[in-house]
Formats: structure tokens, sequence, C-alpha cells
């Protein structure tokens, strides 16, 4: 019986860490990077390239213009993406563009909102690529999880960047 209650009081212990998990952490934030041996003009502009993108996001379906503003800022897009063979539909933002420097999206979906920032930096002829990563959960049991996956997006999203640069080294 005393076994028990000790068994009991470790699950109700791991049980009430996991929930304050989700009220002490409001987002995960993150950083990769990767430098890409292209100038930093040939790197934004293949950034930017829809074709070059499915290289390099394979996951990605399908992007659709919802609205498209004349100087990109504010631009949305429906994503569909693959996720482990179901499909997602997400809202996608661009909130700042700057050419050669920096672009910035915003991803909406049922689950979370993520911030995507990438900031080029130019390096001789070469070009050093910053993703800033920033994930906030809509649910409560959601934010209970995302801490612990935090290492699990960070090399996705490092996966992704290396995608880019082989991509953007071969074209």
């Amino acid at each position: 019986m005393k076994a028990v209650k000790i068994v009991l009081g470790i699950v109700t212990a791991l049980i009430v860490m996991f929930l304050l998990t989700g009220l002490i952490v409001t987002d995960v934030k993150y950083t990769a990077e990767v430098e890409i041996n292209k100038p930093i003009e040939k790197v934004f502009e293949d950034f930017q390239n829809d074709e070059l993108r499915k290289k390099w996001l394979p996951e990605v379906k399908s992007i659709d213009p919802i609205e498209e503003k004349e100087g990109i800022i504010g631009s949305t897009y429906k994503m569909v993406v693959t996720n482990q063979g179901q499909e997602i539909e997400m809202k996608e933002k661009i909130i700042d563009y700057i050419p050669n420097k920096k672009m910035t999206f915003q991803f909406d979906s049922d689950q979370m909102i993520k911030v995507d920032d990438y900031n080029f930096i130019a390096n001789g002829n070469s070009t050093k690529v910053v993703q800033h990563c920033s994930v906030n959960s809509k649910s409560f049991l959601m934010g209970c999880l995302l801490p612990y996956f935090k290492g699990s997006l960070k090399d996705l999203s490092l996966s992704y960047m290396n995608k880019f640069k082989e991509a953007v080294e071969k074209n």
C-alpha cells in the first residue's frame, strides 16, 4: 500500500509539473543559422523563389495568395503543408520585408502562431542567414507540450536551412 501511495504521489507531481509548464512558459524561442557560399543578392532572390522553395520545404503542398500588397508587408497567403500524412492549413502573413536584409513571416494555424524572422548578413562573397523563431500555442495543452519539443523544432529549422543552402549553392 505504501508503494502505491509513493507511485501515485510521483505521478501526481509529474502531472502538476507538466500542467505548470503551460502556465509558466508562454512561448518557445530558438535560433538557427547557416552560411551560404553565394552573394547576398542571390541568396535573397532564391529565398523568394517559389520553385526553389519546393526543394528545401518539401512538406509545403501549396501557397495561394489571399491578398498581395504592393510593398509586400501585409501580404497574406493560404499555405497547406503535409505533416505525417495529414494536411494542415495555415495562414502566412509577411510582417516585415527589407530587400537583401530581412523577411519575417507569421504562420497562424489552428494550434499555434509561429513567427520566423530571417536576417541576411553579407560576409564577403557569402551570406549568413539567421532565423529567429518564436512559437506561441493557442491551446493550454499544446502550451504544456511546446517547451519539450524546442530541440526538435530547432533541429527541423536547421534541417530546412541546410536544405536551402544546398539548393542555393546548386542553383
